[in-house]
């Protein structure tokens, strides 16, 4: 298994055009753990101002996403993930923060909470996620 470093977990993230478009940034990576940020712009939100569940459910995705390559090393993609939304979205930044809650030698177990920040710098719980990532290499 190749160590996947910050470094290079910025590059992959750097190198997904959506990503690029959304505005996200890596801000921790590493021992089963990722944290991945976006910040709120209106072309982010919906119909009501609050932060599109669609950006929500990306960033849980990539944020579990990292962290299973933390353990799994960089060949990874998304067998599948659930996500509940705690309440609407709102303020200047959102933070998925993914934690591995198992790992074996081909998949990974993983849950992120996705909070937003307002401008006070108090944190709200908006949606929790969990799902299985799964090694990419050949068996």
């Amino acid at each position: 298994m190749t160590e996947l470093s910050f470094a290079m977990a910025q590059q992959v993230l750097d190198s997904q055009p959506f990503s690029g478009l959304v505005g996200a940034r890596i801000t921790d990576f590493g021992d089963g753990a990722a944290v991945l940020e976006v910040d709120v712009r209106e072309e982010l939100t919906q119909q009501n101002g609050f932060l599109h569940g669609g950006v929500l459910s990306y960033a849980a995705d990539n944020a579990l996403t990292f962290a299973a390559g933390t353990t799994l090393g960089p060949a990874v993609l998304t067998g599948g993930f659930s996500i509940q939304y705690v309440r609407p979205a709102s303020g200047r930044t959102l933070t998925a923060r993914a934690e591995v809650v198992h790992s074996g030698r081909r998949q990974a177990v993983v849950r992120c909470d996705l909070y937003t920040l307002d401008d006070e710098g108090s944190e709200t719980l908006c949606a929790v996620a969990q799902g299985t990532v799964l090694s990419a290499l050949p068996i």
